[in-house]
């Protein structure tokens, strides 16, 4: 095992990119470059909250001086003297280009070995960076718990995603308008220690097609192809094309896994989107509860809800279609870019009823019409259904019979019980297509549960159960901060001693600030 304070320093990117050649820290538009140097702010007095036992376990690391640990993970000293840096990228927002925009309180500490595959550890909320522009590079509490614990429960859903180290109170206040409605107020300063084999984001080449910069934009691409998607060969048009085609695929898988577990990343910028297929940037994001493809869960946009539910598969295409504008002056053919994209629509689709068969039990998902799944996609809508407790219940080692099946809609329902009754005609006539199928692939009721529950977890990261934990910890008490993280690392477990969490959202928590909507403001 390796001691986590120690590990050598293994620079890759910092290494082979090009870097801003001014060192001081001041927000400014930074060309020719790839990142630039950020030295985090010293935190007032760093307290360590939670570190992953389960990160530790994946990477065989261990804890040796735990002070010296967290004084590298919340900034106070570097990490083995390592020169940190902030990222440049640039990024359309909610559908228009925003230019430069970069880490902004991002800061990458150290880049290192682990598992035989390059890593970079990345501090969120340390402080100012040139990428800053009006913001002080800080985050609170508050967003951190939420950031922490939702990167970690995505990696045991199995859905792919950066993983979360560590996370340390800063010691600091930090002034944050959690709504941006003029109602300003302090609140306790967080650290989180992120860690990827790679930060770069789709903004990442977008900046310098921009800019017109081609050979940052070259160098870039071909060091993200040898690093991590080595198996492509040299730089090439037909390797680039290939690269191309892997992110569009990892990209699409990645969007099917968010469907699966009804999960909203609320802000899907290209900025946001990363270059390995992972999810990254938990910002305002939110789980599905009653089954809404038309719900976000972030303030800023609630008007147009670009980033709803539904509308993610087609938010990932046209990001994709944003990247292969950044890759084209390197292709420079519209029509090879053009029909991977379209594969795309085939491929989503067809990964997307599979999936859904999946969560439903069903493998022969070729013999299965698509309006069988939309028509229980508008079900789930009309009755008002708790998306994670319907297809858990469903999922049960027993014989299903319409009156068990009733049982689970009465069960995971938010309308009272005669707005449900108008729904029960329909929902007959539906079960009769869904038994037809269950008896025609004739597989055991045991092995049938057994497979359901692999797709379908009981266990997800209610924003309720989230703003509970942030409840706790802001009064100094990290107990619930615990207890969810463990919940989270078997999600798909049946646990005795955690039922208390497998509940619908409490009446309490339907309009809380935190639990239906939330901003930016991290």
């Amino acid at each position: 095992m390796q001691d986590l304070s120690n590990l050598p320093i293994r620079p890759y990117f910092s290494k082979e990119l090009l870097k801003d050649p001014e060192e001081k820290n001041f927000t400014r538009q930074v060309h020719n470059a790839h990142y630039s140097s950020a030295v985090p702010v010293q935190p007032k007095k760093p307290e360590l909250v939670h570190l992953s036992s389960s990160f530790l376990k994946d990477f065989n690391l261990t804890v040796g001086d735990k002070s010296k640990l967290i004084r590298q993970l919340s900034g106070a000293t570097s990490f083995n003297d390592f020169e940190s840096y902030a990222m440049c990228y640039g990024g359309h927002q909610f559908g228009h280009w925003a230019g430069q925009l970069g880490d902004g309180r991002a800061i990458n500490i150290a880049e290192v070995e682990l598992n035989g595959k390059p890593h970079t550890l990345q501090l969120k909320g340390a402080g100012p960076t040139p990428y800053s522009r009006r913001a002080d590079g800080f985050a609170v509490l508050r967003s951190s718990i939420r950031e922490y614990l939702c990167s970690e429960a995505m990696h045991h859903l199995g859905v792919p995603t950066t993983r979360a180290l560590s996370l340390i109170k800063s010691g600091d206040w930090v002034t944050r308008d959690i709504l941006y409605n003029g109602n300003p107020k302090d609140e306790l300063g967080a650290i989180v220690c992120r860690v990827s084999e790679s930060f770069i984001r789709f903004g990442s080449f977008e900046i310098f097609t921009s800019r017109g910069e081609k050979e940052e934009l070259k160098q870039l691409v071909d060091f993200t192809i040898q690093h991590h998607y080595s198996h492509l060969g040299s730089p090439s048009k037909a390797t680039y094309l290939q690269f191309f085609k892997e992110v569009v695929t990892r990209t699409k898988d990645l969007v099917i896994h968010w469907q699966r577990v009804g999960f909203v990343h609320g802000v899907m910028n290209t900025d946001n989107l990363s270059i390995l297929g992972q999810t990254i940037d938990y910002g305002p994001y939110g789980w599905l509860e009653n089954y809404d493809p038309h719900w976000t869960p972030n303030t800023t946009d609630l008007q147009n809800k670009r980033y709803r539910f539904g509308k993610q598969p087609n938010i990932a295409l046209w990001n994709l279609t944003q990247l292969a504008n950044a890759l084209y002056p390197l292709i420079e053919e519209v029509e090879p870019l053009q029909t991977i994209l379209n594969e795309y629509k085939r491929d989503f689709s067809l990964g997307y009823h599979k999936m859904m068969c999946k969560k439903l039990g069903l493998d022969l998902h070729e013999m299965i019409e698509g309006e069988f799944v939309t028509q229980l996609e508008d079900y789930l809508e009309a009755s008002q259904l708790d998306m994670t407790i319907f297809f858990r219940l469903i999922s049960r080692n027993e014989t299903l019979s319409f009156e068990s099946f009733w049982a689970v809609i009465e069960e995971s329902t938010y309308l009272d019980e005669r707005a449900l009754l108008k729904q029960k005609v329909q929902w007959e006539r539906w079960f009769e297509r869904y038994s037809t199928f269950l008896t025609t692939e004739k597989m055991p009721v045991e092995q049938r549960s057994a497979k359901m529950k692999l797709v379908n977890p009981k266990y997800v990261l209610r924003n309720y159960m989230a703003q509970l934990a942030i409840d706790e910890a802001e009064k100094g008490n990290n107990n619930l901060v615990d207890e969810l993280y463990e919940l989270l690392l078997k999600p798909y477990d049946e646990r005795p001693e955690m039922e208390k969490w497998f509940a619908k959202r409490p009446d309490w928590a339907m309009n809380k600030v935190g639990c239906s909507m939330l901003s930016c403001s991290s």
